[in-house]
């Protein structure tokens, strides 16, 4: 599967107006999905949980597109059953778009950094999923969804959602950790794959704070409701912690079976030298963390952004092409569903 890739990205993107609406979100917007294919493999996919990740959601414009065009008898149609979700937070889309464009090949560093909106943690949508039918106080988005799932006729076998990161050192990827030693022909082809396009693998270490346990470079388990709220709790943050419910990943689960849940984290902005002294603190890191928040301090006063610009360039910071994102994101939805094939036994 992972030749159809240009064929995907070739595809006209689906129109705002598709797909079937599942819900609105707080401001009454359309949260939009696509159920395709008749198989046996059932595999869930969405994108936008945070505002400020776009990828995610263009690719899946242009896989839901493809994927609806293809005649019955493909077997992307009759052996597997797509339900996608292209973006679940069309507020926060809308506030994002002054800083990208859809058919940008990358993202202007000085504009992100000054007109970027993000919710705040308690508010983001993975982790507003409803604790059960009855919890009318999660956001809408999240009940959209959560009600469209529990009408599968079934459990899925994968779930993807597909995320992405301001700054890191290459392409990173969550994992489900009741696969955690499942996943070996999963971290090949997404390792391999990294490789071939020239990245380097994120790397971090966090001993399980907020659910990230790390497997190899590259790879960590991904972040949990329970250890997040456990996460602000330690901080002497009640009120946020308190507002953590569970994530896709969590919901998808409690819907019996033993899905594989992944996450994908693509950077849109490479820092080198991240993750060679994983620490914690790593000290790379802690110096681009400086080095970004006095450029965005600079920026809403009198410094210019080509000045920026410049000083990015010289110290290496580059944009990674939305392309080549959006190929490493279906990099690891193919490697995910030949994973949960292999567990089969097929």
């Amino acid at each position: 599967m992972l030749e159809r890739f240009e064929q995907i990205i070739s595809t006209d993107r689906v129109r705002p107006e598709d797909g079937t609406i599942l819900g609105r979100s707080r401001e009454a917007r359309p949260v939009r999905g696509f159920r395709v294919g008749t198989g046996s493999i059932r595999v869930s996919l969405i994108g936008g949980c945070h505002a400020d990740e776009p990828v995610g959601p263009l690719f899946l414009r242009h896989l839901a597109a493809y994927l609806g065009r293809l005649a019955p008898g493909d077997p992307l149609r009759s052996r597997y059953e797509w339900w996608i979700v292209p973006h679940v937070n069309p507020d926060g889309e809308v506030r994002n778009r002054t800083w990208y464009d859809d058919d940008d090949p990358a993202f202007d560093l000085a504009t992100y950094l000054v007109q970027v909106v993000r919710e705040l943690p308690g508010d983001d949508i993975e982790f507003g999923f409803p604790r059960n039918g009855a919890d009318l106080a999660a956001r809408p988005e999240n009940r959209a969804l959560f009600n469209w799932w529990h009408r599968a006729d079934g459990p899925f076998t994968l779930h993807a959602t597909l995320h992405g990161m301001a700054f890191a050192a290459g392409p990173w990827f969550l994992v489900e950790q009741a696969w955690r030693d499942r996943i070996d022909h999963l971290k090949t082809v997404c390792r391999t794959r990294v490789t071939d396009l020239g990245y380097r693998l994120h790397d971090v270490e966090r001993h399980g704070e907020k659910g990230f346990f790390r497997l190899e470079r590259g790879f960590t388990t991904r972040p949990d409701s329970g250890y997040m709220r456990r996460h602000f709790s330690q901080l002497g943050d009640e009120e946020t912690a308190s507002r953590f419910r569970p994530s896709s990943m969590e919901t998808i689960r409690a819907l019996n079976g033993d899905p594989l849940t992944v996450v994908s984290e693509m950077p849109l902005f490479i820092t080198p030298g991240v993750g060679e002294e994983l620490g914690p603190p790593d000290p790379v890191a802690e110096e681009w963390k400086t080095r970004i928040a006095r450029w965005r301090s600079d920026l809403a006063g009198e410094l210019k952004p080509d000045e920026v610009r410049e000083e990015a360039a010289t110290v290496g910071l580059q944009a990674m092409p939305v392309r080549q994102q959006m190929d490493l994101q279906w990099t690891l939805i193919v490697a995910g569903i030949e994973q949960v094939e292999i567990d089969r036994g097929r």
